[in-house]
């Protein structure tokens, strides 16, 4: 497998470590599949132990802001540390940036990962795999604190 399948098939196989179904899976396959062209628009990260065990992708937007996309850790290695240790990683290069807040669109499922890492939710928005389902759009503001 090239690097994109190699992501492209963590990507699925943690979706659907949330208890999706086939049907769902298949609905969101081209939204999650990672792509060359998707590669050369963000920043992608992978953490790795014998295989790849997690990635994360940010894109700087301008105005300070920046979008987290793919954020999806191998089943296998969830809740060890990884998604901590990946979050650390895009934080440190969205400070770099001097990017002021980042935004992510979740899957209902990891909500609360991304509540433990300082985002809060700031609304809803369209899923671009399923018609009618909402996500929460999450957002956090980097920089000293008030």
């Amino acid at each position: 497998m090239d690097e994109a399948e190699i992501l492209t098939d963590v990507s699925m196989r943690s979706k659907r470590s949330n208890g999706y179904d086939d049907a769902f899976m298949e609905s969101c396959r081209e939204e999650l599949t990672v792509t060359a062209a998707r590669m050369r628009e963000g920043e992608y990260w992978v953490a790795e132990d014998d295989r790849v065990c997690g990635l994360v992708c940010l894109t700087a937007q301008g105005d300070g802001a920046g979008e987290v996309h793919a954020f999806f850790i191998d089943p296998d290695y969830q809740r060890r540390g990884v998604g901590r240790r990946l979050w650390a990683t895009v934080l440190g290069r969205a400070e770099a940036l001097g990017l002021k807040h980042l935004c992510l669109d979740s899957d209902p499922a990891a909500a609360p990962f991304y509540r433990a890492m300082g985002f809060e939710v700031i609304g809803e928005t369209p899923s671009g795999s399923i018609a009618g389902r909402m996500l929460p759009r999450m957002a956090i503001s980097l920089g000293p604190k008030a």
